[in-house]
């Protein structure tokens, strides 16, 4: 079986944009994720805000630590998108042969969009827990990767799963709006450029803009099961002082979870951070959408180049109708897919 060139290009780009997203946004990430993960006890709250988190950072001259968990968290993500957007690029290309169509309905496209994310949540588990609870340590107690995931037991690895797997219509929701919206401003760009013209693309603050829209619709429905989310993974706040070894980590759960919002904080409580939520997802994927939408086309100018590399070598004689349709390739892998994971949360 050959490569498969087109999910491959859509993998590639879709993890190199979320790595540069993911790293330009980090900071703004864990200040995001330690607000989250409070929940108010008895009247007292040590963040009011996400400013909050800021100043203590750096009022404790800590501002690195801003950063603690970037290297899982960049681990996470590159794997999480290449996995998502390789899932979802096959799924569509398997589709469209089974069923015959041309194109894919929206309910269609939830589907796989979500069959994708539920295989890259099982898959990326493990380093979506570690990274919050690196995020949510006291800043400059956090611990690396392998002491993170090892403290505990292997189905501590995984808190959270169920949830992401919820999750995985946080970005098909996204998703599916954001490619019904680009196929119908790239038909009207086609209608006006007329035939013969060279690919339409989107521009880059246009991909920004409905990446933007796109995915503050899916947060605002998925919001409380986020903030429960973080708060299952999320470190204990005794974590940084156990040193024995015999000491078990409290077991969190939904259940627990949400009981302590709503005792605690009320129904605002399951929103609290929602707009810090918003600000860092939408520009999150806004980035990824807009630097995958530069990048593919040259990954396939790359994928192409050695392609024609490697049938020259062989004596192929099948190099001029790879070449032929190039135009044609770079014109059709336009399509937007998400994360994201991460994830998501």
């Amino acid at each position: 079986m050959g490569v498969d060139l087109e999910s491959l290009s859509e993998a590639t780009s879709g993890a190199i944009g979320s790595l540069l997203s993911t790293t330009i946004l980090y900071p703004l990430d864990t200040c995001k994720t330690k607000y989250q993960a409070e929940v108010q006890a008895h009247g007292q709250q040590k963040y009011r805000n996400l400013s909050d988190v800021l100043w203590e950072a750096i009022s404790t001259r800590q501002i690195l630590s801003l950063y603690q968990g970037l290297g899982t968290k960049n681990l996470q993500s590159f794997i999480a998108q290449f996995v998502y957007f390789y899932g979802y690029s096959y799924f569509k290309r398997l589709y469209l042969e089974k069923s015959g169509s041309k194109s894919i309905g929206t309910k269609a496209n939830l589907i796989l969009a979500a069959a994708a994310g539920a295989c890259t949540a099982i898959v990326t588990q493990p380093l979506d827990t570690a990274s919050s609870r690196m995020q949510t340590s006291a800043f400059g107690k956090s611990k690396g990767l392998w002491k993170t995931l090892t403290e505990g037991t292997l189905s501590d690895a995984f808190d959270g799963l169920g949830i992401s797997l919820l999750l995985t219509s946080n970005p098909a929701i996204q998703y599916t709006v954001f490619d019904q919206l680009k196929q119908r401003l790239l038909k009207q760009k086609v209608k006006e450029a007329g035939k013969g013209s060279s690919p339409v693309v989107l521009s880059a603050f246009t991909a920004f803009l409905l990446g933007a829209a796109s995915k503050s619709v899916a947060t605002f429905l998925t919001y409380p099961a986020i903030r429960c989310k973080v708060m299952i993974q999320a470190a204990d706040p005794d974590d940084d002082d156990r040193t024995k070894k015999d000491q078990p980590r409290s077991r969190k759960t939904l259940s627990g979870v949400i009981y302590a919002i709503w005792r605690r904080e009320g129904t605002l409580g399951f929103f609290k951070g929602l707009q810090a939520q918003i600000t860092k997802t939408v520009l999150s994927s806004a980035l990824l959408l807009m630097i995958k939408e530069k990048i593919t086309a040259t990954t396939w100018v790359l994928i192409l180049a050695i392609r024609r590399y490697l049938l020259l070598t062989r004596g192929s004689n099948s190099l001029k109708h790879s070449c032929s349709n190039i135009g044609a390739l770079l014109g059709k892998h336009q399509s937007e897919l998400d994360l994201a994971a991460s994830s998501s949360k």
